[in-house]
Parts: structure tokens; C-alpha cells; sequence
């Protein structure tokens, strides 16, 4: 069911993906993302949202990149999220980007199962 769900997303981008790299890759590459950089955080690095007019309609997206453990790199996961995801996330993220992450961006694991499995 997750894979019927994740290919009817990709017909509508008109791509025939076969990866989360390559669905990151294409919205990457179809919009430029607003990031919100998380120094504080000792789990995320960044979060950029990205907007993708497709087929009439605007997809919202979070680019979210896990800071790895003794290391400047990161890990990113796409998220597919609601049109306001990216206001709250920014009203929050100072205070705890984690806390904001759990709250606005998490519950939108499902959408593409792109996310880091946190079970």
C-alpha cells in the first residue's frame, strides 16, 4: 500500500522516480527553499521548505538534515507537509528545533515515508 501511495505521488510529478533521493532531488531542483539553520540543536542541523507548483497545484515540502554524530555533515529526509508547516516551524525553531520538529514537521512522516524511522 505504501508503495501504490508513494507511485501515484510520483505520477502526479510527472517524474518516475525510483528513490526519497530522487524525489528530493526533483523538488530540489523545482524551487528554491527558505532555510532555517538550527546551531543550537544537537539533533538538527537545518530545515528548508520548499514549494512545487506541479500539475496546477502547490506542494509543500521540509528538506530536514540530522546532524551526525561526530561529524559537520548531515543526513537529509524529505517530509511532504501542510501549506502552513513552514510559519509555525519558524515561529518555534529558536526556542527548539527539535520540539518544533516533533510538533509541525513529524506528524507528516507517513506522507511520503521518506523520514527517518525514529521506532
Amino acid at each position: 500500500m505504501k508503495k501504490l501511495l508513494l507511485f501515484l505521488l510520483l505520477i502526479s510529478f510527472n517524474i518516475y522516480a525510483q528513490s526519497c533521493q530522487d524525489i528530493m532531488e526533483f523538488v530540489k531542483s523545482k524551487s528554491f527553499g527558505t532555510a532555517y539553520t538550527s546551531y543550537n540543536s544537537d539533533a538538527i542541523s537545518k530545515v528548508t521548505f520548499y514549494e512545487v507548483y506541479i500539475d496546477y497545484q502547490t506542494h509543500y515540502f521540509a528538506i530536514v538534515c540530522f546532524k551526525q554524530e561526530y561529524s559537520y555533515s548531515c543526513n537529509e529526509y524529505i517530509y511532504k507537509v501542510a501549506y502552513d508547516t513552514k510559519l509555525k516551524y519558524s515561529l518555534k525553531y529558536m526556542s527548539s528545533a527539535g520540539e518544533a520538529f516533533w510538533e509541525y514537521i513529524n506528524p507528516y512522516r507517513k506522507q511520503l515515508e521518506c523520514s527517518l524511522d525514529f521506532e
